[in-house]
């Protein structure tokens, strides 16, 4: 099945992708992240993902980096707690920029690599892929079968940066 992987940094993907390979999936990358903060710092998480998606030998999609948008959704939410409403609302509009390329790219369906992230609700991010989705949403929760472990041993072998907060500006401030 020709699956679109939304991704949020090469970290996450190498762990993510190394599992849907397995699986027997064609694997395309979609590197969608308005909400990462500063511009530099998501030049550097593009320059990870880049490198993932070399050594794994699949293509990767970038979109423009343009986080007027995110702002403008996030920004009403600021004094959220990490974890919130926040963050909802930035899932719902990655993943929905993902259906929309998936649709656009003729795969069969799409996932994101949100998931394998330790502090991120598996539950939250799949419930809300498959309201966008339906069945074209492939549910899975990477950091399950010490996915998000392989991550960090694929990090560490590649010697590939690995920030220490989710992206966003209120993200940062939490730190």
């Amino acid at each position: 099945m020709k699956v679109l992987l939304h991704i949020c940094c090469g970290v996450c993907a190498a762990g993510a992708i190394e599992r849907l390979i397995s699986e027997g999936h064609e694997v395309v990358g979609l590197f969608y992240n308005p909400n990462i903060h500063p511009h530099e710092e998501y030049n550097r998480r593009l320059e990870v993902a880049n490198r993932v998606a070399a050594e794994f030998a699949f293509p990767l999609l970038v979109l423009p980096y343009e986080p007027d948008e995110w702002f403008q959704k996030a920004e009403p939410l600021a004094a959220e707690p990490e974890g919130g409403k926040r963050c909802k609302v930035c899932f719902r509009l990655r993943l929905q920029k993902a259906y929309d390329y998936m649709i656009e790219h003729q795969a069969d369906a799409f996932t994101t690599t949100l998931t394998i992230g330790p502090q991120k609700s598996a539950e939250i991010i799949n419930r809300i892929g498959q309201e966008i989705g339906g069945d074209k949403f492939l549910v899975r929760n990477f950091k399950k079968k010490a996915g998000f472990q392989r991550a960090i041993e694929l990090a560490q072998q590649w010697q590939l940066y690995r920030q220490d907060y989710c992206g966003c500006v209120y993200s940062i401030r939490s730190k």
